[in-house]
C-alpha cells in the first residue's frame, strides 16, 4: 500500500510529460509574416493648364510731376500776397501769387520810352541831314568827308534807337515781374514770406508743385524686368500703346484705396548697389472726376504691374517643386512618380510650370520627407 502511494506522483509526472509532447509534436508551426505598410495620405491637385498675366509686384511714394522754388526776378517790397499763397494752398494757373511795389519799375519805364522817343527823333533827323548831303554832293556843293561824317552820324542814332528799344522793353518785363503768376495748377508746399517784407532778386520765397498728375519711383529687380515684356529702348521712355497699366493701393483715411495708372518711363541705368532698375508710373488727374483723387503727395503706395502673357501655364504652390524643377505624379495606381518640369517663374508662393505636365494628371502637393519613387499613397482629391 505504501509502495502506491509512492508511485502514484511518478505516474503523474510521467503521464502530464507525455501530453505535454503530444501537444507540442501535433501543434501547427506558425510562419512569420511581414505587415503591409500603411500608405501615408497626400493632398493633390489635378493639373489644368490655362492663360496667365505675369505681374511684378513693387512699392514706392508719391511724387509730384513738377516741384519749383518761387523766386521773383525783381527786388521791392512786398505789397500783396495771394490768400492761396499759404502752406497747403491750391491755386490755378497764371493765377496771381504776389505782388512787389512797382513805382520804381513804371518810372524806370517812362524814362525807358522817353529815351526811345529822344532817339527816334535824333535818328530822323539824322537820316534826313544825310538824305540832303547826298543830294548835294551829286552837285560837287559838299565835300566827301561832310557826307561820310553824316553817314557815321545816322548809324550811331540807328543803334542808339535800338538800343533804347531794348532798354524799354526790359523795363516793360521788369515792371510786369512785380505781379508773380503761378506758373501752373498746384499746391503751396511751404511760403516764406509776408506782406512789407523787402524781397531780393533771386531769392527763394515758397515752393509749389504741380497736381495735374503724380508719379511713383518704383524699384525693380532686373531680373523682373524679363516678366514686363518692356520694348528695348536706350530712352527709357515708353510708348503709350506699349506702357503697361499699374494698379496702386494703400491705406489712406482710414480704409484701402486704389488707382490705376501707367508705367511711363524707366530710368535706363541699373543702380549698382541694389541691382534694381527705376521704373516710373504716372497717374493723371484727368483720369478722374475730380483731381482730389489722386493719392496725396508722400503717401507710401503698393505697386502691381501687369507684365506679359503667357498661354498654357499650369500654376502649383511652390512647395510642390521639389529638387529645383521635379513634381511627385500620382499615377493611375495611386503611386508617386518624380516628374522633370520646365519652371517659368517662382514668384512668391506660386510657381508657373510651362511644360512637363498635361491636363487632368495629378500633382502631390503635400510635404513629405521621404520619398521613393513608386511610393503607394492615398490621394485626397481638391484638398486646400
Amino acid at each position: 500500500m505504501i509502495r502506491r502511494k509512492a508511485l502514484l506522483p511518478i505516474i503523474v509526472v510521467v503521464v502530464t510529460g507525455l501530453g505535454a509532447v503530444t501537444l507540442l509534436a501535433t501543434s501547427e508551426r506558425l510562419a512569420p509574416t511581414q505587415p503591409e505598410p500603411v500608405p501615408p495620405s497626400v493632398r493633390v491637385l489635378d493639373v489644368e493648364p490655362k492663360p496667365v498675366q505675369m505681374v511684378v509686384h513693387a512699392q514706392g511714394t508719391v511724387l509730384p510731376r513738377i516741384e519749383t522754388e518761387l523766386v521773383p526776378e525783381i527786388s521791392g517790397n512786398v505789397v500783396w500776397i495771394s490768400p492761396n499763397l499759404v502752406t497747403g494752398g491750391y491755386f490755378d494757373v497764371d493765377e496771381p501769387l504776389l505782388r512787389v511795389d512797382d513805382r520804381d519799375y513804371r518810372n524806370a519805364v517812362e524814362r525807358a520810352g522817353a529815351s526811345m522817343s529822344r532817339a527816334e527823333a535824333e535818328l530822323e533827323f539824322a537820316e534826313f541831314e544825310l538824305g540832303r548831303l547826298e543830294t548835294l554832293e551829286t552837285s560837287d556843293l559838299v565835300s566827301r568827308s561832310a557826307l561820310e561824317s553824316a553817314m557815321r552820324e545816322a548809324r550811331v542814332n540807328e543803334a542808339g534807337l535800338r538800343d533804347a528799344r531794348v532798354a524799354l522793353e526790359q523795363a516793360e518785363r521788369d515792371l510786369a515781374r512785380t505781379e508773380i503768376r503761378a506758373p501752373f495748377r498746384g499746391l503751396v508746399r511751404s511760403e516764406q514770406i509776408d506782406v512789407g517784407q523787402f524781397v531780393n532778386r533771386g531769392t527763394s520765397i515758397a515752393s509749389l508743385y504741380a497736381v495735374d498728375y503724380v508719379e511713383i519711383r518704383l524699384p525693380i529687380a532686373d531680373q523682373q524686368l524679363a516678366y514686363l515684356d518692356l520694348p528695348p529702348t536706350p530712352r527709357g521712355e515708353l510708348e503709350a500703346d506699349s506702357a503697361p497699366s499699374v494698379r496702386l493701393y494703400a491705406d489712406f483715411a482710414g480704409r484701402q484705396r486704389e488707382w490705376q495708372g501707367r508705367l511711363v518711363r524707366t530710368e535706363a541705368e541699373i543702380d549698382a548697389r541694389s541691382r534694381m532698375v527705376q521704373a516710373v508710373a504716372r497717374l493723371t488727374a484727368a483720369d478722374y472726376t475730380n483731381a482730389d483723387l489722386l493719392p496725396p503727395v508722400g503717401l507710401f503706395v503698393q505697386a502691381e504691374i501687369q507684365g506679359r502673357s503667357a498661354d498654357n501655364v499650369v500654376v502649383l504652390p511652390r512647395g510642390a517643386i521639389r529638387n529645383e524643377n521635379q513634381v511627385l505624379i500620382v499615377d493611375a495606381e495611386n503611386r508617386l512618380r518624380f516628374r522633370t518640369v520646365t519652371l517659368l517663374r517662382v514668384y512668391g508662393d506660386e510657381a508657373f510650370i510651362s511644360d512637363g505636365l498635361s491636363a487632368g494628371e495629378r500633382v502631390c502637393i503635400s510635404p513629405l520627407q521621404a520619398v521613393v519613387d513608386g511610393m503607394r499613397i492615398v490621394p485626397i482629391e481638391g484638398a486646400e
